[in-house]
């Protein structure tokens, strides 16, 4: 019984409230703006802006810090796929400058062979996989050995020039003892004609020497190749007309009994990377008079 009641008393409360809520609206919007309705509106939101104000401005660095949050995740999450693309693009670079390295040099390996007569089964490409951080202008190891035809001095070279001769082989690598080493020497011909042997000099490998010159005299500019003979009785295992360097200053040996030539060698033995092993002696030209010292 009780409970009825209390259910009657609030929709009875309810049904008057909505027909005051009815009556002001109807009263509100039948009013003129300066009507009594519309002045107690403008009184409470006069009362209440300030605190809608100080509550606005009480919550704003809640707000703020939330949306700097917000920005420092999709910072970071920004910042991730920056440097996953950056290290994909650096990635990407130099792949392609070291292709575009090898294509170079193997464009100039092409031009050399074509020069002396160098076939496709006359050779083999091989990478240089070690130096010596001491001694870069002694020996590298490159990875061809005997199972790729490789034997002990066979000449190496590169699209510039003159490089060395095999000097230990193994069944995947072999040592390289490079022409700037102390104990090279390298019989060679001058373009004008000129002869002598070409020799490392001590402590400096960018600058070699051409000694016990004859011939026609030599001079700054000249270009120094492989001779193709060797003094005496033995045979060079150089083939004749690979590049050595060319001649940079021309000077008399200390007694002044012959001429010598300072030579820079074409090929960059600092940056060796991609060799050539000549694998097939080549036919070489006859030589015509004497060779050597």
């Amino acid at each position: 019984m009780y409970d009825k009641q209390v259910v009657r008393r609030r929709r009875a409360v309810l049904a008057v409230l909505v027909g005051l809520s009815i009556i002001m609206l109807t009263g509100y919007f039948g009013e003129s703006t300066g009507g009594p309705l519309h002045r107690f509106q403008g009184g409470v939101q006069t009362i209440l802006s300030p605190i809608e104000a100080g509550a606005s401005r009480a919550f704003s660095p809640i707000r703020n810090l939330a949306g700097w949050f917000g920005d420092v995740f999709d910072a970071k999450g920004q910042n991730k796929d920056l440097k996953k693309q950056l290290a994909a693009t650096r990635s990407e670079l130099v792949a392609a400058q070291a292709a575009a390295r090898d294509d170079a040099g193997l464009r100039k390996q092409l031009g050399m062979n074509q020069k002396l007569g160098i076939g496709q089964t006359d050779a083999v490409q091989a990478r240089v996989i070690l130096k010596s951080p001491t001694a870069w202008y002694s020996t590298v190891q490159i990875d061809v050995g005997r199972g790729d035809g490789v034997k002990v001095n066979q000449p190496v070279v590169t699209g510039d020039g003159l490089v060395g001769k095999i000097t230990s082989v193994n069944g995947g690598t072999s040592t390289v003892t490079l022409i700037t080493d102390s104990s090279s020497s390298v019989s060679a011909m001058v373009d004008n004609g000129a002869s002598g042997q070409v020799q490392p000099s001590i402590g400096d490998p960018n600058d070699m020497r051409l000694q016990y010159i004859k011939g026609p005299a030599i001079k700054v500019g000249q270009t120094v190749t492989t001779a193709g003979w060797a003094s005496g009785k033995l045979e060079s295992i150089f083939p004749r007309g690979i590049p050595i360097g060319r001649i940079s200053k021309v000077s008399s040996n200390e007694l002044k009994l012959y001429k010598q030539a300072h030579i820079t060698p074409f090929a960059d033995f600092k940056t060796l990377d991609q060799v050539e092993v000549i694998t097939t002696r080549l036919k070489q030209p006859t030589n015509p008079g004497s060779a050597g010292p």
